[in-house]
């Protein structure tokens, strides 16, 4: 009895090059579906984006393990998964030209203050999103964006509009015209004359 669950627990089903091969193609399959599927599906995650990743790792997991439910192939699995992620994570950390291809580049959702509609398709993203993720950067809203991208990372970076120097000069100018009527004001009521 006691020797069956050690072997049910332990032993291998499957050879250990086929428990290593697995993980490997199944990791690379999904880095590519991944990439295919767009920035949208790495951080702007609606509830479908959300069931589709859940079941997506659900799906994977008898390609990765195979007919073996033991805890060696178990942990040779997880093992393998995050050794090919540290090699290839550190392999485009030294390879920029790859690692841009591979993770891919910013996409303008936004520029000189003008929403960039076609891009927002592109992304399937809706304006309701674009709004909600400039509202958590705190903006007021898209009309206070200069610029906005959709990053590889999945999350969408906004540049706010900055007065133009000389809107800037006018406001300091103003300022300082109202400190200087304050000032005369307060001179008039030391000076005024006494009254009767």
């Amino acid at each position: 009895m006691h020797s069956k669950i050690w072997t049910d627990m332990f032993a291998l089903g499957l050879p250990i090059a086929e428990k290593i091969l697995r993980p490997v193609v199944v990791y690379f399959f999904l880095v590519i579906g991944l990439r295919l599927a767009g920035k949208r599906e790495l951080a702007q995650l609606n509830p479908f984006d959300l069931v589709v990743l859940l079941t997506l790792s659900n799906t994977v997991q008898i390609a990765i393990i195979g007919d073996d439910n033991s805890v060696t192939g178990g942990i040779i699995g997880a093992a393998t998964l995050l050794l090919v992620n540290y090699l290839v994570v550190r392999f485009l950390y030294r390879h920029d030209k790859l690692d841009r291809i591979v993770e891919g580049g910013s996409t303008p959702l936004i520029e000189n203050g003008k929403v960039l509609e076609d891009q927002l398709a592109r992304e399937v993203l809706s304006m309701e999103e674009l709004v909600e993720a400039a509202h958590k950067q705190g903006l007021g809203g898209l009309d206070e964006a200069e610029s906005a991208a959709l990053e590889p990372s999945g999350a969408i970076s906004f540049v706010a509009k900055k007065p133009d120097p000389e809107e800037k000069r006018h406001a300091e100018v103003l300022a300082r015209l109202d400190q200087l009527a304050n000032e005369v004001a307060t001179l008039r009521l030391g000076h005024a004359p006494p009254s009767a």
